[in-house]
């Protein structure tokens, strides 16, 4: 360990894990890849996940952040109010003023505060229309995380995020390298040493790395992905709805096994760029 003993992951479906997959068919993401740079291998380290897909920010406030100040662990990560911001109409100030509160509360206890502020949306197809209002709230965030004195983890300024190899074909959830990379600079921004370098570049690839798509794959995607999306709102449904946090309590961690193909597909792409 260095220095942490305990870990409690709060959000929605980015700190989920959704679309990291292991061979079980649930999700690793980056908090599971956190948890194990910061256990370095001890048994005593604790860790808890209570991200669940779909959630509000009203939610999280309710439902998760109580739970993390009932267990005070020594780092709580907080990522919310990306699903609220992108609701039509939505009081993008408002929504920070609420978060905010969160993190005053964390903060209260002593809890080292780690808060996400949102990717660049600027070569995503569609998407991109989205990226004023998430830069209104990034500086709600930053200005935030200056008043508590919360660690920031800017997706903003992550150069290997503007890849579209970071990015599920959602649009929404990141690929499992993406958030290998976000757990690598997550730990440098709690001071952990690290064992690779999130900065790195991509491998080499004879497919385009900026987002070039046709009219037909973004009908295809607002059939498949942002139509269901809509019906889930006007319904006042969620994606997580009937599901369970996958670590709902604080404790020992042990490492899931990735899926293999994974780690062969990122050898191949290192011998292929080499």
């Amino acid at each position: 360990m260095y220095g942490y003993e305990s870990f409690v992951a709060i959000g929605d479906s980015f700190t989920e894990g959704l679309n990291d997959h292991l061979p079980d068919g649930s999700f690793r993401g980056w908090a599971d890849r956190l948890a194990e740079i910061l256990a370095g291998g001890s048994p005593d380290f604790r860790y808890a996940n209570v991200a669940l897909r779909g959630k509000m920010l009203a939610e999280i406030v309710d439902e998760q952040v109580p739970m993390a100040l009932d267990i005070k662990p020594d780092v709580v990560t907080l990522c919310a109010g990306g699903n609220d911001i992108i609701v039509p109409g939505a009081d993008v100030d408002a929504v920070a003023e609420k978060f905010e509160a969160a993190v005053a509360a964390l903060r209260a206890e002593g809890i080292t505060v780690v808060i996400f502020n949102g990717p660049d949306t600027k070569q995503l197809s569609v998407m991109h229309v989205l990226r004023g209002k998430v830069g209104i709230y990034n500086a709600h965030l930053w200005a935030i995380a200056e008043r508590h004195g919360a660690r920031m983890v800017d997706l903003w300024a992550m150069e290997a995020l503007h890849d579209r190899r970071a990015w599920s074909d959602d649009r929404l959830h990141f690929t499992p390298e993406a958030h290998r990379r976000i757990a690598l600079r997550t730990a440098s921004v709690l001071g952990v040493p690290i064992d690779g370098d999130w900065r790195e570049p991509w491998p080499e690839s004879a497919e385009q790395s900026t987002w070039i798509t046709s009219r037909r794959s973004d009908l295809e995607w607002t059939k498949v992905h942002l139509l269901p999306w809509i019906r889930r709102q006007l319904k006042g449904e969620s994606m997580g709805d009937g599901l369970s946090p996958k670590r709902p309590e604080l404790a020992p961690f042990l490492p899931a096994q990735p899926p293999i193909v994974e780690e062969a597909v990122i050898r191949q792409d290192s011998a292929t760029a080499s």
